[in-house]
Protein backbone atom coordinates (compact mmCIF):
# COMPACT_ATOMS: atom_id res chain seq x y z
CA UNK A 1 0.00 0.00 0.00
CA UNK A 2 1.62 3.29 -1.06
CA UNK A 3 1.74 6.54 0.99
CA UNK A 4 -0.74 8.23 -0.88
CA UNK A 5 -3.29 5.14 -0.42
CA UNK A 6 -3.31 5.24 3.22
CA UNK A 7 -4.57 8.56 3.42
CA UNK A 8 -2.17 9.75 6.28
CA UNK A 9 -3.72 12.50 8.93
CA UNK A 10 -1.41 14.92 7.95
CA UNK A 11 1.09 14.82 4.53
CA UNK A 12 3.19 17.27 2.26
CA UNK A 13 1.22 18.93 -0.14
CA UNK A 14 2.94 19.76 -3.77
CA UNK A 15 3.23 23.11 -1.71
CA UNK A 16 5.73 22.07 0.89
CA UNK A 17 3.07 21.99 3.27
CA UNK A 18 1.33 19.54 5.79
CA UNK A 19 -2.48 18.74 4.66
CA UNK A 20 -5.22 16.71 6.72
CA UNK A 21 -7.35 13.89 5.22
CA UNK A 22 -9.82 12.68 7.37
CA UNK A 23 -13.46 12.85 8.33
CA UNK A 24 -14.97 11.57 12.22
CA UNK A 25 -15.73 13.68 15.08
CA UNK A 26 -17.98 13.59 18.27
CA UNK A 27 -16.81 13.06 21.22
CA UNK A 28 -18.41 10.09 23.83
CA UNK A 29 -17.02 9.74 27.50
CA UNK A 30 -15.30 6.36 27.78
CA UNK A 31 -15.18 5.57 31.01
CA UNK A 32 -15.20 8.08 34.08
CA UNK A 33 -12.08 8.29 35.68
CA UNK A 34 -11.64 9.38 39.51
CA UNK A 35 -11.84 13.39 40.13
CA UNK A 36 -9.08 15.10 39.01
CA UNK A 37 -6.85 17.59 40.58
CA UNK A 38 -8.92 17.83 44.12
CA UNK A 39 -12.94 18.03 42.05
CA UNK A 40 -15.25 17.07 44.27
CA UNK A 41 -17.78 15.62 41.39
CA UNK A 42 -20.22 18.04 42.34
CA UNK A 43 -22.85 17.51 39.67
CA UNK A 44 -22.86 20.88 37.35
CA UNK A 45 -19.94 22.27 39.42
CA UNK A 46 -18.33 23.74 36.11
CA UNK A 47 -22.13 24.88 34.53
CA UNK A 48 -20.95 28.56 34.79
CA UNK A 49 -23.10 31.44 33.55
CA UNK A 50 -20.68 33.78 31.21
CA UNK A 51 -19.91 36.60 33.47
CA UNK A 52 -18.75 33.71 36.15
CA UNK A 53 -17.02 31.92 33.06
CA UNK A 54 -15.12 35.19 32.24
CA UNK A 55 -13.70 36.34 35.52
CA UNK A 56 -12.91 31.87 36.43
CA UNK A 57 -10.78 31.22 33.03
CA UNK A 58 -8.07 32.81 33.49
CA UNK A 59 -8.14 33.30 37.70
CA UNK A 60 -6.28 30.42 38.63
CA UNK A 61 -4.01 31.25 36.83
CA UNK A 62 -3.00 35.06 37.88
CA UNK A 63 -4.29 34.10 41.53
CA UNK A 64 -0.87 32.05 41.19
CA UNK A 65 1.04 34.55 39.98
CA UNK A 66 0.08 37.25 42.80
CA UNK A 67 1.28 34.38 45.22
CA UNK A 68 4.60 35.28 43.86
CA UNK A 69 4.72 38.65 44.00
CA UNK A 70 5.49 41.44 46.39
CA UNK A 71 2.43 43.79 47.65
CA UNK A 72 3.63 47.77 47.53
CA UNK A 73 2.39 50.17 49.36
CA UNK A 74 0.39 51.78 46.73
CA UNK A 75 -1.48 48.65 45.78
CA UNK A 76 -3.09 48.50 49.31
CA UNK A 77 -3.84 52.28 49.46
CA UNK A 78 -7.34 52.68 48.65
CA UNK A 79 -9.52 51.29 51.76
CA UNK A 80 -11.12 47.59 51.40
CA UNK A 81 -14.52 48.92 50.97
CA UNK A 82 -14.13 51.73 48.01
CA UNK A 83 -12.37 49.22 46.11
CA UNK A 84 -15.10 46.50 45.94
CA UNK A 85 -17.79 49.35 44.93
CA UNK A 86 -15.83 50.32 42.02
CA UNK A 87 -17.63 48.69 39.10
CA UNK A 88 -15.23 46.55 36.40
CA UNK A 89 -15.16 48.41 33.20
CA UNK A 90 -17.15 47.57 30.73
CA UNK A 91 -16.14 44.51 28.31
CA UNK A 92 -14.97 45.36 25.01
CA UNK A 93 -16.98 43.88 22.03
CA UNK A 94 -14.72 43.93 19.57
CA UNK A 95 -10.77 43.51 19.11
CA UNK A 96 -8.26 46.40 17.50
CA UNK A 97 -5.40 44.44 16.35
CA UNK A 98 -3.28 45.86 12.92
CA UNK A 99 -0.62 44.65 11.10
CA UNK A 100 2.69 45.80 12.57
CA UNK A 101 5.91 44.01 10.72
CA UNK A 102 5.93 41.40 7.92
CA UNK A 103 9.19 39.02 8.28
CA UNK A 104 10.24 37.08 5.35
CA UNK A 105 13.12 34.79 4.13
CA UNK A 106 11.88 30.87 4.74
CA UNK A 107 12.18 29.40 1.36
CA UNK A 108 8.94 27.19 1.78
CA UNK A 109 5.56 27.09 3.48
CA UNK A 110 5.73 27.96 7.21
CA UNK A 111 4.51 25.77 9.87
CA UNK A 112 4.23 26.93 12.88
CA UNK A 113 5.41 29.79 14.95
CA UNK A 114 5.63 30.60 18.44
CA UNK A 115 6.92 33.38 21.08
CA UNK A 116 9.02 32.55 23.79
CA UNK A 117 7.79 32.59 26.83
CA UNK A 118 10.05 35.95 28.10
CA UNK A 119 8.12 37.66 25.25
CA UNK A 120 11.79 38.51 23.25
CA UNK A 121 11.83 35.99 20.27
CA UNK A 122 9.57 34.92 17.94
CA UNK A 123 10.21 31.06 16.21
CA UNK A 124 9.27 30.21 13.12
CA UNK A 125 9.50 26.87 11.42
CA UNK A 126 9.12 25.67 7.93
CA UNK A 127 8.85 22.98 5.16
CA UNK A 128 12.45 24.29 4.48
CA UNK A 129 13.61 21.97 6.99
CA UNK A 130 14.78 25.29 9.05
CA UNK A 131 13.83 27.56 11.87
CA UNK A 132 14.03 31.15 12.47
CA UNK A 133 14.60 33.25 15.79
CA UNK A 134 13.57 36.53 15.25
CA UNK A 135 13.62 39.84 17.30
CA UNK A 136 9.81 39.85 18.62
CA UNK A 137 9.88 43.72 18.79
CA UNK A 138 12.05 45.01 15.76
CA UNK A 139 11.47 41.50 13.32
CA UNK A 140 15.16 41.58 13.28
CA UNK A 141 16.73 37.80 12.55
CA UNK A 142 18.93 37.05 15.44
CA UNK A 143 19.51 32.80 14.09
CA UNK A 144 18.23 30.73 11.39
CA UNK A 145 18.97 26.94 12.91
CA UNK A 146 19.75 24.18 10.46
CA UNK A 147 20.10 20.52 10.93
CA UNK A 148 17.28 19.31 10.20
CA UNK A 149 17.12 16.95 7.36
CA UNK A 150 13.35 17.33 6.11
CA UNK A 151 10.45 19.53 6.91
CA UNK A 152 9.67 20.72 10.09
CA UNK A 153 6.14 20.44 11.09
CA UNK A 154 6.65 21.33 15.32
CA UNK A 155 7.89 23.22 17.55
CA UNK A 156 8.08 24.42 21.28
CA UNK A 157 9.94 26.77 23.63
CA UNK A 158 11.23 25.67 26.84
CA UNK A 159 9.59 27.54 30.15
CA UNK A 160 12.67 29.31 30.43
CA UNK A 161 12.90 30.63 26.84
CA UNK A 162 16.55 29.35 26.24
CA UNK A 163 15.81 26.07 24.72
CA UNK A 164 13.82 25.71 21.49
CA UNK A 165 12.75 22.19 20.57
CA UNK A 166 11.46 21.07 17.10
CA UNK A 167 10.04 17.92 15.27
CA UNK A 168 10.82 17.32 11.77
CA UNK A 169 9.33 14.87 9.32
CA UNK A 170 13.34 13.05 9.69
CA UNK A 171 12.09 11.54 12.43
CA UNK A 172 14.17 13.19 14.79
CA UNK A 173 13.55 15.85 17.72
CA UNK A 174 16.21 18.51 18.09
CA UNK A 175 16.96 20.61 20.85
CA UNK A 176 18.55 24.34 19.92
CA UNK A 177 20.73 26.72 22.47
CA UNK A 178 18.55 30.09 21.31
CA UNK A 179 21.28 32.23 22.80
CA UNK A 180 24.33 30.48 20.69
CA UNK A 181 22.25 29.90 17.78
CA UNK A 182 23.26 25.94 18.21
CA UNK A 183 22.25 22.45 18.28
CA UNK A 184 22.39 20.67 21.47
CA UNK A 185 24.96 17.57 20.30
CA UNK A 186 22.38 14.41 21.20
CA UNK A 187 19.22 14.70 18.95
CA UNK A 188 16.35 12.90 21.06
CA UNK A 189 15.55 9.90 18.63
CA UNK A 190 12.99 6.94 18.93
CA UNK A 191 10.10 8.07 16.89
CA UNK A 192 9.96 5.46 13.49
CA UNK A 193 7.98 8.51 11.34
CA UNK A 194 7.02 12.02 11.49
CA UNK A 195 7.03 14.00 14.61
CA UNK A 196 4.06 15.97 14.61
CA UNK A 197 3.95 17.83 18.10
CA UNK A 198 5.95 18.70 20.70
CA UNK A 199 5.46 20.58 24.02
CA UNK A 200 7.19 21.20 26.94
CA UNK A 201 6.43 20.55 30.75
CA UNK A 202 6.22 23.59 33.07
CA UNK A 203 9.28 22.77 34.68
CA UNK A 204 10.86 22.38 31.21
CA UNK A 205 12.50 18.61 33.09
CA UNK A 206 10.35 16.94 30.41
CA UNK A 207 9.14 17.45 27.04
CA UNK A 208 5.96 15.43 25.54
CA UNK A 209 5.81 14.05 21.61
CA UNK A 210 3.51 12.86 19.20
CA UNK A 211 4.25 11.20 16.30
CA UNK A 212 2.72 9.69 12.67
CA UNK A 213 4.33 6.67 13.91
CA UNK A 214 0.90 6.37 16.90
CA UNK A 215 3.74 6.91 19.71
CA UNK A 216 3.28 9.67 22.47
CA UNK A 217 6.66 9.48 23.94
CA UNK A 218 7.48 11.75 27.38
CA UNK A 219 11.72 12.85 27.27
CA UNK A 220 13.85 13.24 30.23
CA UNK A 221 15.82 16.55 28.80
CA UNK A 222 18.83 15.66 30.81
CA UNK A 223 19.23 12.40 29.12
CA UNK A 224 17.82 12.92 26.28
CA UNK A 225 15.79 9.45 26.65
CA UNK A 226 12.43 8.63 26.44
CA UNK A 227 11.68 8.20 30.17
CA UNK A 228 7.64 6.55 29.18
CA UNK A 229 5.86 5.42 26.13
CA UNK A 230 2.10 5.99 26.30
CA UNK A 231 0.38 3.28 25.02
CA UNK A 232 -1.39 5.98 22.99
CA UNK A 233 -3.11 5.65 19.76
CA UNK A 234 -4.06 3.24 16.83
CA UNK A 235 -3.72 6.19 14.59
CA UNK A 236 -1.09 8.66 13.71
CA UNK A 237 -0.89 11.42 16.76
CA UNK A 238 -1.48 14.89 15.61
CA UNK A 239 -1.51 17.26 18.61
CA UNK A 240 0.02 16.93 22.53
CA UNK A 241 0.34 19.56 25.61
CA UNK A 242 0.86 19.75 29.38
CA UNK A 243 -1.72 21.10 31.48
CA UNK A 244 -0.31 23.82 33.75
CA UNK A 245 0.79 21.52 36.53
CA UNK A 246 2.60 19.37 34.35
CA UNK A 247 0.49 16.22 35.81
CA UNK A 248 -1.95 15.65 33.08
CA UNK A 249 -0.90 15.42 28.64
CA UNK A 250 -3.90 15.22 26.02
CA UNK A 251 -3.25 13.86 22.84
CA UNK A 252 -5.55 13.32 19.86
CA UNK A 253 -4.75 11.63 16.82
CA UNK A 254 -6.72 9.85 13.81
CA UNK A 255 -6.59 6.78 11.51
CA UNK A 256 -6.54 7.08 7.75
CA UNK A 257 -5.72 3.01 7.10
CA UNK A 258 -8.12 2.65 4.37
CA UNK A 259 -7.64 2.63 0.66
CA UNK A 260 -9.03 5.21 -1.34
CA UNK A 261 -8.93 6.46 -4.95
CA UNK A 262 -6.81 9.53 -5.44
CA UNK A 263 -8.37 12.98 -5.67
CA UNK A 264 -7.50 16.64 -6.12
CA UNK A 265 -6.52 18.17 -2.52
CA UNK A 266 -9.32 20.46 -2.64
CA UNK A 267 -12.04 17.61 -2.47
CA UNK A 268 -12.95 15.66 0.55
CA UNK A 269 -11.69 11.20 0.19
CA UNK A 270 -14.77 9.21 -0.03
CA UNK A 271 -15.97 7.34 2.53
CA UNK A 272 -13.13 7.45 4.69
CA UNK A 273 -13.48 4.88 7.52
CA UNK A 274 -11.64 7.21 10.29
CA UNK A 275 -11.25 6.59 14.30
CA UNK A 276 -10.26 9.75 15.65
CA UNK A 277 -9.99 10.74 19.61
CA UNK A 278 -8.43 12.80 22.41
CA UNK A 279 -7.18 11.00 25.48
CA UNK A 280 -6.05 12.64 28.92
CA UNK A 281 -3.13 10.88 30.68
CA UNK A 282 -1.46 10.80 34.17
CA UNK A 283 2.00 11.89 33.41
CA UNK A 284 3.80 9.78 36.42
CA UNK A 285 2.24 6.47 35.83
CA UNK A 286 0.97 6.75 32.22
CA UNK A 287 -2.40 5.52 32.96
CA UNK A 288 -5.14 7.12 30.83
CA UNK A 289 -7.36 9.02 32.12
CA UNK A 290 -10.03 9.68 30.19
CA UNK A 291 -10.78 9.02 26.54
CA UNK A 292 -12.75 11.20 24.31
CA UNK A 293 -14.13 9.61 20.63
CA UNK A 294 -15.11 11.44 17.80
CA UNK A 295 -17.54 9.71 15.42
CA UNK A 296 -19.23 12.58 13.67
CA UNK A 297 -16.94 13.32 10.05
CA UNK A 298 -14.52 15.81 11.67
CA UNK A 299 -11.13 14.92 13.22
CA UNK A 300 -9.57 16.10 16.00
CA UNK A 301 -5.93 17.97 13.82
CA UNK A 302 -4.33 19.80 17.26
CA UNK A 303 -5.51 20.09 20.94
CA UNK A 304 -4.39 22.51 23.31
CA UNK A 305 -5.21 22.89 27.64
CA UNK A 306 -6.59 25.90 28.49
CA UNK A 307 -4.70 28.36 31.19
CA UNK A 308 -6.53 27.43 34.35
CA UNK A 309 -6.03 23.59 33.35
CA UNK A 310 -10.01 22.41 33.35
CA UNK A 311 -10.72 22.94 29.71
CA UNK A 312 -9.23 21.42 26.46
CA UNK A 313 -9.82 23.10 23.16
CA UNK A 314 -9.76 20.76 20.20
CA UNK A 315 -9.23 22.26 16.33
CA UNK A 316 -11.31 20.24 14.24
CA UNK A 317 -11.82 19.78 10.20
CA UNK A 318 -15.77 21.05 10.28
CA UNK A 319 -14.24 24.29 10.62
CA UNK A 320 -14.72 24.31 14.10
CA UNK A 321 -13.07 24.95 17.64
CA UNK A 322 -14.33 23.21 20.49
CA UNK A 323 -13.91 23.67 24.04
CA UNK A 324 -14.56 20.49 26.38
CA UNK A 325 -14.64 20.03 29.58
CA UNK A 326 -12.66 16.98 29.96
CA UNK A 327 -13.88 15.67 33.48
CA UNK A 328 -17.26 16.14 32.53
CA UNK A 329 -16.58 14.85 28.77
CA UNK A 330 -18.48 17.49 27.54
CA UNK A 331 -18.26 20.41 24.84
CA UNK A 332 -19.29 23.45 26.64
CA UNK A 333 -18.29 25.94 23.43
CA UNK A 334 -18.29 25.76 19.63
CA UNK A 335 -16.54 28.55 17.63
CA UNK A 336 -17.18 28.68 13.93
CA UNK A 337 -16.55 31.66 11.17
CA UNK A 338 -12.72 30.43 9.94
CA UNK A 339 -12.13 27.84 7.53
CA UNK A 340 -10.97 24.70 8.12
CA UNK A 341 -11.51 21.59 6.06
CA UNK A 342 -7.58 20.49 4.34
CA UNK A 343 -5.25 21.51 6.50
CA UNK A 344 -3.79 21.03 10.40
CA UNK A 345 -4.22 24.12 12.12
CA UNK A 346 -3.28 26.18 15.33
CA UNK A 347 -3.90 28.94 17.42
CA UNK A 348 -3.31 30.22 21.10
CA UNK A 349 -5.41 32.37 24.29
CA UNK A 350 -5.50 35.20 25.04
CA UNK A 351 -6.45 37.79 26.99
CA UNK A 352 -7.74 41.92 26.25
CA UNK A 353 -9.86 44.27 28.01
CA UNK A 354 -8.84 45.64 31.62
CA UNK A 355 -5.48 44.08 33.41
CA UNK A 356 -6.89 43.24 36.85
CA UNK A 357 -9.80 41.85 35.57
CA UNK A 358 -9.40 40.46 31.91
CA UNK A 359 -11.18 38.65 29.34
CA UNK A 360 -10.28 35.78 27.47
CA UNK A 361 -10.32 35.45 23.58
CA UNK A 362 -9.09 31.98 21.29
CA UNK A 363 -7.38 32.83 18.27
CA UNK A 364 -6.79 30.75 15.23
CA UNK A 365 -5.32 30.61 12.01
CA UNK A 366 -7.93 29.93 8.90
CA UNK A 367 -7.74 28.50 5.25
CA UNK A 368 -8.82 31.70 3.93
CA UNK A 369 -5.98 33.54 4.81
CA UNK A 370 -7.66 35.18 7.71
CA UNK A 371 -7.00 35.50 11.48
CA UNK A 372 -10.01 34.82 13.72
CA UNK A 373 -10.83 36.16 17.31
CA UNK A 374 -13.62 34.87 19.53
CA UNK A 375 -14.53 35.61 22.77
CA UNK A 376 -14.33 32.39 25.06
CA UNK A 377 -17.42 33.00 26.99
CA UNK A 378 -19.43 34.69 24.56
CA UNK A 379 -17.96 32.88 21.12
CA UNK A 380 -18.78 36.40 19.69
CA UNK A 381 -16.10 37.07 17.27
CA UNK A 382 -14.16 39.64 18.20
CA UNK A 383 -12.05 40.63 14.69
CA UNK A 384 -11.44 39.11 11.51
CA UNK A 385 -7.46 39.61 10.83
CA UNK A 386 -6.44 39.99 6.85
CA UNK A 387 -3.11 39.60 4.95
CA UNK A 388 -1.78 36.68 4.16
CA UNK A 389 -1.71 35.05 1.17
CA UNK A 390 -3.13 31.54 1.67
CA UNK A 391 -3.92 28.92 4.78
CA UNK A 392 -2.77 30.62 8.22
CA UNK A 393 -1.14 27.50 9.85
CA UNK A 394 -0.32 29.09 13.36
CA UNK A 395 -0.87 31.78 15.58
CA UNK A 396 -0.01 32.42 18.54
CA UNK A 397 -0.31 35.26 21.31
CA UNK A 398 2.22 37.48 23.56
CA UNK A 399 2.61 36.42 27.22
CA UNK A 400 2.66 39.68 28.39
CA UNK A 401 2.02 42.58 25.40
CA UNK A 402 -1.37 42.90 23.25
CA UNK A 403 0.60 41.40 20.17
CA UNK A 404 -0.01 38.28 17.63
CA UNK A 405 2.19 36.42 15.31
CA UNK A 406 0.95 34.62 12.28
CA UNK A 407 2.66 32.08 9.56
CA UNK A 408 1.21 30.49 6.44
CA UNK A 409 1.88 29.10 3.32
CA UNK A 410 2.56 32.37 1.87
CA UNK A 411 5.78 32.06 3.56
CA UNK A 412 5.98 35.04 5.38
CA UNK A 413 5.85 35.76 9.98
CA UNK A 414 3.60 38.55 10.44
CA UNK A 415 3.32 40.47 13.92
CA UNK A 416 -0.11 42.28 14.55
CA UNK A 417 -0.35 44.46 17.37
CA UNK A 418 -3.57 46.22 19.48
CA UNK A 419 -4.20 49.98 18.34
CA UNK A 420 -4.69 50.72 22.31
CA UNK A 421 -0.73 49.49 22.89
CA UNK A 422 0.47 52.37 20.67
CA UNK A 423 3.39 52.46 19.08
CA UNK A 424 6.77 51.89 20.36
CA UNK A 425 10.24 53.33 18.59
CA UNK A 426 11.66 49.67 19.09
CA UNK A 427 8.73 48.45 17.15
CA UNK A 428 9.99 50.45 13.72
CA UNK A 429 10.81 48.08 11.19
CA UNK A 430 13.88 48.27 8.80
CA UNK A 431 14.59 47.39 5.38
CA UNK A 432 16.95 44.96 5.67
CA UNK A 433 18.04 42.41 9.14
CA UNK A 434 21.41 42.56 9.84
CA UNK A 435 22.05 44.25 6.50
CA UNK A 436 20.95 41.22 4.87
CA UNK A 437 18.41 41.74 2.27
CA UNK A 438 17.15 38.44 1.85
CA UNK A 439 15.47 38.36 5.13
CA UNK A 440 13.61 41.81 4.44
CA UNK A 441 11.55 43.30 7.47
CA UNK A 442 8.41 45.30 6.25
CA UNK A 443 6.44 47.74 8.84
CA UNK A 444 2.48 48.40 7.92
CA UNK A 445 1.48 51.60 8.22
Amino acid sequence: MSDDERSPKRRRSPDGYIETNGNVSHFELAERPAPLSGETGTPHQNQLDEDQYAHTFYRDERDGARSHETSTPGSQSAPLEERASTPPPEKPTALRYRPKLIMRGHKRAISAVSFSPDGRWIASASADATIKIWDAKTGRLEHTLEGHLAGISTIAWSPDSTTLASGSDDKSIRLWDVDKGKAHPVPLLGHHNYVYSLAFSPKGNMLVSGSYDEAVFIWDIRSARIMRSLPAHSDPVGGVDFVRDGTLIVSCAGDGLMQVPTVHKAQKPPHLLTLLDSRIWDTATGMCLRTLIHSDNAPVTSVRFSPNGKYVLAWTLDSSVRLWNYVEGRCVKTYQGHKNERFSLGGAFGTYGDAANPHAFIASGSEDGSIFLWDVSSKNGLQRLEGHEGPVMGVHTHPSEPKLVSGGLDKTVRVWVSDDAGPTKEEIGTNGVNGHQEHPVKEET
